[in-house]
């Protein structure tokens, strides 16, 4: 990740955050707050946790006065700081009611991606937010990124000809610990603890939470962003690993003026690879890494060109909202398709198993760890962004209709 753009402004009073949920991804946003504060913007006010974070998690902030309190009561943590701003990031389906609960007390919002488990969710969120009258960021980092503009103006300016559709491609490499690194992991639903039976929605599949960055940084680069934005969804969802939710998977999206976006996507990858969104053209076509801010424009008469942007932290971009009025880059109602998206692979039906001979295993990323591969599935997730096509059309015999993994 390129280092974020930080624009010059006004001295000001550091802003107090509050963080929920500082390990796992959370360790990503303590080390920006960690800088954040260093810059004067912000003050560490409380780390809300199960288990305290340590003196060595806290690094940075020891010094800090008063220091930073920690607790595993959200809303006790945002009264006793006097919190201004919260960042969400804990399992998907506390999203709603912990941003509602900061929405109530005045506090202004970074929630983590997905915003919400379901569009139901997702709109009591949105609503809940609007009624409170509380900025609200969603945490697409990729959306900050000052290639999206630049991608845009290549595209608007004719320079790849007519567009013809957008295809992104994400083979990523998650051992089999992964999907036991919580007790939600790898799942559609889950209990929710009250003794009742209720499930609630989790939907932690590989479209909508790892690789999530590739459906929304596709579909704004289309500007198919609002949630009435989309006409079809179809979906291809698998799984080789022994989860519940889908890890290899595929989604065409047709939109309300004609454009059609597909996101192809696998934690089963032969070899860890970055992530891109490929914007197709009569004449050309422009590829978007989106994690390293990296851009390449192909097109006829022409030799290759290559650039690299800089980034607006979302963070960043909340504060400058505050104190002057900035635009947000990712409020919720620009990932109002997203959470379509979202709603289409909650409510198909569960995705299919691989059959054995579709995948084997290898040596996990660490010592003793075990992941695995699906074959052939590197070429398939790169063949789909050049083709906009998905598994089944590209002669996969496991996505052929029908056919399902022995029990």
């Amino acid at each position: 990740m390129s280092a974020p753009h930080t624009a010059s402004r006004a001295p000001h009073e550091p802003v107090p955050v509050v963080l929920a949920g500082a390990r796992g991804h959370g360790r990503w946003h303590l080390n920006n707050l960690r800088r954040l504060a260093d810059a004067g913007r912000v003050t560490l006010a409380g780390v809300c946790e199960l288990k305290p974070l340590d003196e060595e998690e806290l690094a940075g902030f020891a010094a800090q006065h008063p220091p930073v309190a920690q607790g595993d009561d959200f809303g006790a943590l945002l009264d006793a700081t006097g919190a201004r701003v919260a960042i969400i990031c804990t399992p998907i389906p506390t999203h709603t009611d912990l941003a509602l609960t900061a929405a109530r007390r005045g506090v202004h919002l970074l929630l983590e991606k997905p915003p919400a488990p379901s569009y139901t969710e997702y709109e009591r969120m949105a609503r809940g937010v609007a009624e409170a009258g509380v900025a609200c960021q969603i945490g697409f980092q990729s959306l900050g990124s000052h290639a999206m503009s630049h991608i845009r103006d290549l595209v608007r300016d004719g320079h790849i000809g007519e567009p013809l559709g957008i295809g992104a491609a994400g083979a990523w490499v998650r051992d089999e610990a992964y999907f036991r690194r919580a007790p939600w992991a790898g799942h559609r639903r889950l209990d929710d603890g009250t003794g009742t039976g209720r499930q609630v929605d989790v939907v932690d599949g590989v479209l909508t939470n790892p690789l999530a960055h590739a459906v929304s940084t596709a579909l704004a680069l289309d500007g198919a962003t609002g949630a009435d934005d989309l006409a079809g969804i179809r979906t291809e969802l698998f799984h080789a690993n022994a989860i519940e939710a889908d890890d290899t998977s595929f989604v065409e999206l047709t939109t309300h003026s004609g454009s059609r976006v597909t996101v192809a996507a696998t934690l089963c990858a032969e070899r860890a690879d970055e992530p891109y969104v490929l914007v197709h053209g009569s004449r050309g076509r422009v590829t978007f890494w989106y994690k390293q801010d990296r851009v390449l424009v192909q097109r006829a008469g022409h030799g290759p060109q290559e650039s690299v942007h800089g980034r607006t932290d979302l963070l960043e971009n909340l504060l400058d909202h505050l104190v002057n009025g900035a635009e947000l880059l990712v409020p919720p109602a620009s990932t109002g398709a997203f959470m379509r998206v979202v709603e289409a692979i909650r409510s198909a039906p569960d995705p299919r198993a691989l059959p054995a001979e579709a995948w084997s295993t290898a040596p996990g990323t660490a010592d003793g760890t075990v992941r695995r591969v699906v074959h052939g599935i590197d070429g398939l997730v790169a063949a789909s962004a050049d083709s906009l096509t998905g598994y089944a059309e590209l002669g996969a015999f496991w996505a052929r209709p029908g056919l399902e993994a022995a029990s």
